[in-house]
């Protein structure tokens, strides 16, 4: 008997899934000791299966202490085996286009091919300020810097001046880990920027705050943008390339999920209102509950996180990978619960993994009696024949009991 041969509906695209880490820590924690947890969490996550670590650049503010993740990944892949890592992201109006392109190329080495380059204009005007670089340019000086930084790790010779770097003849020493090349990635938020630069290059996209109000009603316009600009430029955008960061902590229930998030949450949206200027949820109410209500953040059971994955894939119309913007809500064991419930549950079903295991189980399960009724008919069969041959004798009787009070018997 063979299953019947229906036909099945396509199934979508996989989605990718990971990480997308600032960091945040609170300034009450000792600094090397946070660090070297958050090169344990990619050791954990490469055991899980995720399949991408984007680490940030930030220099001010006091929670987010990665000022290199060039530095970060170059110690994490060395703890790790599959993982990706991508710069999450480097802040190119405040460095030298050469020297960025100088230490992506090393480090695309280092973790030989395991790197992707994500660049944007910088999150903190603090950081900007420190520099002596007005806001208002940051967005301009991306552009100015991602073609030079293009053209060298793609292996040209380059040779450009502007009113805040110069190249002559400048070329990187030696080419990239894999033929193809490295894959790049720009930031982008509500604006239409990084969409833009995003087309204009042919590059990944990624959408910080997808899943804010105004970033899920942008989500499927950023695309349309960054795919008209492409066209414009003789480039094509692939949804493959396009990840969507937001925040989620899960247990097994929603009650304990909450729970877990008292540990951080608060401290973190106070961090947004009032060191990083991005309010989160307006005073006076229940943030947590407030950032529920407003699809930005899960807070709950893997069941809930595959809703917002739904509601996102639905939005956008498909993308590449989601990123889980790490937020430190949890204390440590909660977080690493939190990452394997979802790789247990939330990802296959997303990926419909578990496709064939279910139409087999169901399929037993409909045809439960009959074959179980075969089965009692073979082995009976057998019984009578060993009964025909040995003429019964004392241990017939033990056959038979067996058989007639055990189901499924062989």
């Amino acid at each position: 008997m063979t299953m019947e041969n229906e036909a099945r509906p396509k199934l979508r695209p996989r989605v990718r899934f990971g990480i997308f880490m600032p960091p945040m820590h609170p300034t009450n924690e000792d600094p090397t000791l946070a660090v070297h947890r958050d090169l344990e969490l990619m050791e954990w996550l490469d055991d899980l299966g995720y399949h991408e670590a984007w680490i940030g650049e930030h220099h001010s503010g006091g929670w987010e202490i990665h000022g290199s993740p060039e530095l970060f990944i170059a110690a994490a892949a060395q703890r790790t085996k599959f993982i990706r890592f991508g710069t999450g992201v480097v802040s190119t109006p405040y460095h030298h286009p050469y020297m960025v392109a100088e230490r992506i190329r090393q480090l695309d080495h280092l973790t030989k091919g395991r790197l992707m380059f994500g660049m944007g204009p910088g999150s903190l005007p603090s950081d900007a300020h420190m520099l002596g670089i007005d806001t208002a340019r940051v967005r301009d000086l991306l552009e100015e810097s991602i073609d030079p930084i293009v053209r060298l790790l793609n292996g040209e010779t380059v040779t450009q001046k502007t009113d805040w770097f110069t190249l002559q003849d400048a070329r990187l020493q030696f080419l990239s880990y894999k033929e193809e090349g490295i894959e790049m990635a720009v930031a982008s938020q509500v604006s239409p920027t990084g969409s833009r630069v995003a087309g204009k290059f042919g590059m990944g996209l990624l959408s910080l705050g997808a899943t804010s109000i105004a970033g899920f009603n942008a989500l499927a316009s950023n695309w349309s943008i960054a795919e008209d600009t492409a066209a414009e430029h003789g480039k094509t955008m692939d949804r493959k390339g396009w990840r969507l960061v937001g925040p989620m902590h899960i247990a097994e229930t929603r009650e304990q999920a909450r729970k877990d998030v008292e540990w951080g949450f608060h401290r973190w949206v106070d961090y947004y209102r009032h060191v990083a200027t991005l309010p989160l949820a307006p005073d006076g109410v229940d943030p947590i509950q407030a950032m529920i209500d407003s699809g930005f953040a899960i807070v709950g059971t893997p069941d809930d996180a595959v809703e917002q994955l739904e509601r996102l894939i639905d939005q956008s119309g498909g993308f590449g990978a989601f990123l889980h913007l790490s937020g430190n809500w949890a204390d440590t064991a909660a977080t690493k619960r939190s990452y394997e419930l979802f790789a247990r549950y939330v990802a296959p079903k997303i990926n419909g993994v578990n496709t064939n295991r279910i139409e087999s189980e169901a399929f037993l399960r409909a045809n439960h009696d009959r074959f179980q009724s075969a089965m009692k008919s073979a082995v009976g069969a057998k019984i009578d024949q060993y009964m025909a041959e040995k003429g019964g004798g004392n241990i017939a009787p033990a056959f038979q009991e067996i058989f007639s009070k055990t189901p499924g018997v062989q």
